[in-house]
């Protein structure tokens, strides 16, 4: 199997964050601080070597299926349709990660403030970055907005991506306001996220009702 570019890139990415966890687990106290609640408190914590080495575990996961399910994607030529979009994206989650990693790594070598505040950007920077995804995504089953009605039908799935490209935007909006305002930093983060992937959803649930019906509508 030949890797593209981004792929290497990435993978190389992920190991450079195995490398920082094994030079930094000497250092890492017993019980490294890995959760933190809405009003930006740590209520959660895990060992050392979870500390060290989960966030470039689950990059690794993440790498091997962004490699190998659109490889066996049965609309797999879809996906090359929007290769140069997703490949961006790939790399932007990767990037996330990593500044994550970094995140956590500090905070348990002392650094402290509001990580909220911290986080806020990057994830907007993410939101944006999917909206980009969804904006370009032709049908598939491995990448974009998948329910059961946006894969049974095309039309379907544009109307659903199209609101979806909108409304991630919106996410990546109110997630900067987290930067302005650090006590509900957590709140404008994962709200608005959660909200949007129930409205897309149920929208193309109805969308697909309509369409089945013969209605225009939604739209």
């Amino acid at each position: 199997m030949r890797l593209s570019r981004t792929e290497w890139l990435t993978l190389g990415l992920i190991g450079l964050t195995f490398v920082a966890g094994a030079l930094v687990f000497p250092w890492l106290p017993a019980r490294v601080a890995a959760h933190w609640n809405f009003s930006g408190a740590v209520d959660g914590y895990t060992s050392r070597f979870w500390g060290a080495f989960l966030v470039p575990l689950i990059g690794l996961g993440l790498w091997a299926l962004f490699v190998f399910l659109p490889r066996v994607d049965p609309q797999k030529r879809n996906i090359e349709q929007f290769r140069h979009t997703f490949d961006a994206f790939i790399a932007l989650i990767f990037i996330f990660l990593a500044y994550i990693y970094l995140l956590t790594l500090g905070w348990n070598f002392g650094t402290r403030g509001e990580i909220g505040q911290w986080l806020s950007p990057a994830f907007a920077l993410l939101m944006f970055g999917i909206s980009e995804l969804v904006t370009n995504a032709q049908p598939n089953w491995s990448v974009g907005i998948r329910t059961p009605w946006t894969l049974s039908s095309p039309t379907v799935w544009k109307k659903t991506h199209r609101l979806g490209a909108v409304l991630y935007k919106v996410c990546g909006g109110l997630a900067l306001l987290g930067a302005l305002l650090p006590s509900v930093a957590f709140f404008f983060v994962l709200v608005p996220v959660v909200s949007v992937s129930i409205i897309l959803f149920a929208y193309s649930f109805f969308a697909y009702r309509a369409e089945q019906s013969g209605t225009a509508r939604p739209r």
